[in-house]
């Protein structure tokens, strides 16, 4: 009809809400695969599972002395069972003072860090304290019979790991309260891994060579 144009105009142009970016572009610059494990964690796994076959041989070791020896433990074998049980009731509750160190970094509170970290350090000195006592007064030596031997490799490489650790444990208090600003985080997380490993591992010890026999 005249006067009426029905000819459609070109189509407004409709604003992009999304500002040019596709649905499907990554907005966040860590955008890696979800739910994959961290390289620490996946090394602090191999690590502990290398140490945990070391002592099943060194327990290994003892079951088979014990069942192939006549007289098991030998007369001269004289522990101190209750000072022994009291320094692991000591090692136990470093545990509890590794646990608490754990839970500062996570709030990032250095202080409380330090003081727990310095805590289990002070608790894991006891302990190598009583082991030394302890081998002053016993009447064997490592070469004195199988006995000896084996209780001297298991204790005393589980007392290696103890200073291992209190010394990990001087070098993270150095470290979180030096001057760094990094989380503290990672490396008091790996420390308490190894230290509730090492625990675990004595408690162990401790019932079968003080209270099995």
């Amino acid at each position: 009809m005249p006067g009426v144009d029905t000819a459609a105009g070109p189509a407004p142009a409709r604003e992009d809400t999304a500002g040019g970016v596709p649905p499907s572009a990554p907005t966040g610059r860590g955008g890696g695969v979800p739910g994959r494990p961290s390289i620490l964690g996946v090394g602090v796994v191999v690590w502990l599972s290398s140490e945990l076959m070391f002592f099943a041989a060194l327990f290994g070791s003892w079951f088979t002395l014990r069942s192939s020896s006549g007289r098991w433990p030998p007369e001269d074998a004289h522990l101190a069972v209750g000072r022994t049980a009291a320094a692991t009731a000591v090692l136990i509750a470093s545990s509890g003072t590794m646990h608490l160190a754990v839970a500062a970094a996570e709030r990032a509170d250095r202080q409380k860090l330090v003081r727990w970290l310095g805590a289990t350090a002070v608790l894991a000195v006891i302990f190598l304290a009583n082991q030394a006592l302890e081998y002053a007064e016993l009447e064997f030596s490592i070469d004195s019979h199988a006995y000896g031997s084996i209780f001297y490799l298991m204790t005393g490489f589980h007392g290696l790991h103890v200073i291992g650790g209190v010394l990990f444990m001087i070098a993270t208090i150095a470290l979180v309260a030096g001057k760094s600003e990094a989380p503290p985080g990672p490396p008091v997380t790996v420390c308490g891994y190894y230290w509730h490993f090492v625990d675990v591992v004595w408690v162990a010890m401790f019932a079968t060579i003080y209270l099995i026999g």
